[in-house]
């Protein structure tokens, strides 16, 4: 099957300085990509009911409705119309990138910013839209590669989360935190290693972000659910169905 990026990807450029917008467009047709514009928070929403993008560069500052809000509709979207959003601001506190990916965003960059970089951001994001046939070799018994954690099983590179053969669907960013943490079950990690080392930036502020994105986690994996664990007033681990460290029912809670 046609990968994302091979079958001309949608676009869709949300960004209301005239000039950064008409280039963004050419700049991303000529690569290849099938892309659309909008100007304005009202216009952007006509546009993902009708061209239904794969991902969505998305400016914070809107004349009519906040970047972020639209970020968190976008997130609420069903999963198979769900688009990867790239934020691009000129907003460069640690406060507005977390906002960002609190809203639901994949990736936030800031202005200005090499285009070529970004482009490669795209390609990056799209791949993990790509479609993974169902009978990839994850799925079969005595499969050697991957993290498995009890009835939990994870293929960072095809994208893939399995609660006992079952695929849940999961962001990228969420993604990212699973798999850092079935790395080492067991291990507890703060909140801001966490986001050091799965965001990408060291937090100066209190952020929410992390218990946000583990909530989200939680409500997909069902029965895998009380393996992500919190410890209560430092972190989260996942925990280990069969030791003393994954149980730790009298210091962590759901």
């Amino acid at each position: 099957m046609e990968s994302q990026t091979s079958r001309r990807a949608r676009l869709l450029v949300v960004e209301d300085e005239a000039d950064l917008r008409r280039s963004l467009e050419y700049a991303l047709k000529a690569s290849g990509y099938d892309v659309q514009t909008a100007d304005s928070g009202d216009s952007t929403l006509r546009a993902l009911d009708a061209f239904e993008p794969d991902l969505v560069l998305l400016d914070v500052m809107l004349p009519d409705i906040s970047g972020l809000d639209i970020c968190r509709r976008i997130h609420q979207m069903p999963e198979s119309r769900r688009a990867v959003v790239v934020i691009l601001s000129a907003r460069v506190e640690e406060s507005d990138r977390v906002a960002g990916f609190e809203a639901g965003a994949d990736d936030y960059v800031v202005k200005p910013f090499n285009v070529r970089e970004l482009i490669l951001r795209i390609e990056a994001r799209l791949k993990t839209r790509d479609p993974v046939p169902e009978t990839d070799e994850l799925t079969r018994p005595g499969k050697a590669d991957g993290l498995n954690v009890g009835v939990l099983t994870v293929d960072e590179k095809a994208h893939r989360v399995l609660v006992n053969g079952r695929e849940v669907h999961v962001s990228v960013m969420e993604m990212r935190l699973i798999v850092h943490l079935m790395r080492a079950p067991g291990r507890m990690c703060t909140r801001r290693k966490l986001l050091t080392e799965v965001w990408g930036y060291h937090p100066e502020v209190s952020s929410r972000t992390v218990d946000t994105h583990v909530k989200r986690l939680r409500d997909k994996l069902g029965e895998a659910a009380d393996l992500l664990q919190t410890v209560r007033g430092i972190g989260f681990r996942l925990a280990t169905p069969e030791g003393d460290e994954g149980n730790g029912k009298s210091h962590a809670n759901r």
